[in-house]
């Protein structure tokens, strides 16, 4: 991974900030965001104990996967997600081969992930941590798909506006096939996502997304 701050160059911005930039639509949406991610935690706290108390045990105490990634206008945070890989992936990566285009990293059957992290990736149960990310407000219910930063210092100039916008635990990219879709399809999306964001587009990609995760999709 390069240096997050010579790459940054003391900045906590890539771009601008854009999409619809409504106050009562961003009240809306961040009430919407705190109310939804609260009630999710509610209904899932049980699954979630579950599996945090199992990879507690199964990852030696290490059950949570803590990653920085790309927020909005390139603001870094770090995301949070149920390990689904070996405590020793980041290593192996080299020895993995790359199946998608573009800068991102994905292989259908790789071996780094583990039996129960492949179950728990191909119902996006590996995500529900990423609600607390709602909560502390480094992301949505809706948006672009958060990047990490290697990924980002590949992008070229047209893809760097998927970042306008706050990053999402949903999106088009989700709801439409996940990683069978290419990486610069995914980012058009997510710029269709930007001029076009508004509640009704929010509503339904969120109304979508149970469908979408019970199909699996795409999710690996």
């Amino acid at each position: 991974m390069p240096d997050v701050g010579a790459w940054l160059g003391g900045r906590d911005w890539l771009v601008h900030p854009s999409g619809n930039r409504s106050p009562v639509y961003l009240t809306v949406k961040r009430t919407l965001d705190i109310v939804g991610a609260l009630l999710l935690l509610a209904a899932f706290a049980p699954l979630m104990l579950i599996v945090f108390a199992v990879l507690t045990i199964t990852t030696g105490g290490r059950p949570i996967f803590r990653q920085q990634r790309v927020g909005h206008c390139g603001r870094l945070f770090s995301m949070y997600k149920f390990r689904t890989m070996r405590l020793d992936a980041h290593q192996l990566q080299a020895q993995v081969q790359n199946e998608k285009d573009g800068p991102i990293f994905k292989n259908r059957r790789d071996p780094r992930i583990t039996t129960l992290g492949r179950y728990l990736r191909s119902f996006s149960i590996d995500e529900l941590p990423q609600l607390f990310n709602i909560l502390f407000g480094h992301m949505a219910l809706v948006g672009p798909r958060p990047p990490v930063v290697s990924e980002v210092a590949q992008y070229r100039a047209w893809q760097f506006g998927r970042l306008a916008v706050k990053p999402g635990l949903t999106c088009l990219w989700q709801i439409s096939g996940r990683s069978e879709i290419g990486f610069e399809d995914w980012v058009r999306m997510d710029l269709w996502y930007v001029e076009h964001q508004n509640l009704w587009t929010d509503l339904k990609m969120l109304v979508g997304t149970p469908l979408s995760v019970l199909s699996r999709r795409g999710a690996y």
